[in-house]
């Protein structure tokens, strides 16, 4: 079974939970009185997911962001991830800008792969979440599979877990650990010819618009303006001094509505420029900057 995911990181936990194979290190000792928790538990304990680590495909393009009227692979979408990806880099050389856009460049290579699996394994599992960026990938990937006569399954991630006496709260598959993914095959379900047409359209709907961002509102995927977020960085900010990634730290774990640091770091550079925020101590590193509000 080819698995897709949105996000390199739950991709690559779904290649462990695929291998069996715990990839994660540990930093320390860890004491375990009773059930020891599913995310040290040993491989025997997991629940399968079957199949071989390369059978995972990996399409971290961020299409709930900028401008998708363009392929999802073509040289404008790219030149966006490189702007998001280098916000606060570690260098800003040239070389290092090329070796970020050649990692780009082999991520666009990863759905040519899918297509390519597709040719000899006619059924796909998708596993998405409510969150924008995966549910926009989720629609854009039945337009793009909608004329082919593969089967496509979903695995849609549920707002909660239950695990012995408590509930563990989700809000995307990059929050699952690797040993918790085959725990999700009883949600699968398999897409009509119907449902694919539905979600195929709502791409389409959502490229006519082409709104610089999508955010999910009732649930409903929706075409919003760049300052939509924008409240959020004005609820999180005070007249006190607080670094920059601090800030998008706080704005990231308390409202995980947007998970792309670089699109807050750009609005707040947008929103100093504007005098609405003001530099304390500035720094070569925007992350790095002390900033309170103008």
């Amino acid at each position: 079974m080819i698995e897709v995911l949105f996000g390199e990181s739950e991709a690559g936990s779904m290649k462990c939970a695929k291998s069996r194979r715990n990839l994660c290190r540990s930093d320390g000792p860890v004491a375990v009185i009773g059930t020891p928790p599913a995310h040290i538990r040993t491989p025997q304990e997991w629940i399968p997911v079957p199949g071989d680590p390369s059978e995972v495909v990996a399409l971290p393009y961020m299409l709930d962001m900028g401008d998708i009227r363009r392929p999802a692979d073509s040289d404008g979408r790219l030149e966006f991830l490189l702007a998001l990806h280098t916000q606060n880099a570690w260098s800003d050389s040239p070389s290092f800008r090329e070796d970020v856009r050649e990692e780009i460049r082999q991520s666009f290579q990863e759905y040519r792969r899918l297509l390519s699996l597709l040719d000899t394994r006619r059924e796909i599992r998708i596993w998405y979440s409510q969150a924008p960026y995966a549910l926009c990938g989720f629609c854009w990937l039945c337009r793009e599979l909608y004329h082919t006569d593969c089967t496509i399954h979903t695995v849609e991630l549920p707002l909660f877990q239950q695990e012995a006496h408590t509930l563990q709260k989700f809000r995307n598959w990059g929050e699952v650990n690797h040993t918790q993914f085959g725990t999700f095959l009883s949600f699968q379900k398999t897409l009509t010819k119907l449902e694919r047409n539905m979600y195929a359209q709502t791409w389409e709907m959502l490229k006519e618009d082409n709104s610089p961002l999508r955010a999910v509102i009732n649930g409903e995927l929706t075409g919003v303006p760049e300052d939509f977020y924008d409240f959020l960085i004005r609820k999180a900010l005070t007249a006190s001094p607080i670094k920059e990634a601090r800030l998008i730290g706080n704005i990231l774990g308390k409202y995980p509505v947007l998970l792309n640091d670089g699109w807050y770091a750009a609005r707040i550079e947008h929103m100093i420029q504007a005098g609405e925020i003001r530099i304390l101590e500035n720094s070569p590193k925007k992350y790095a900057r002390i900033i309170c509000r103008g």
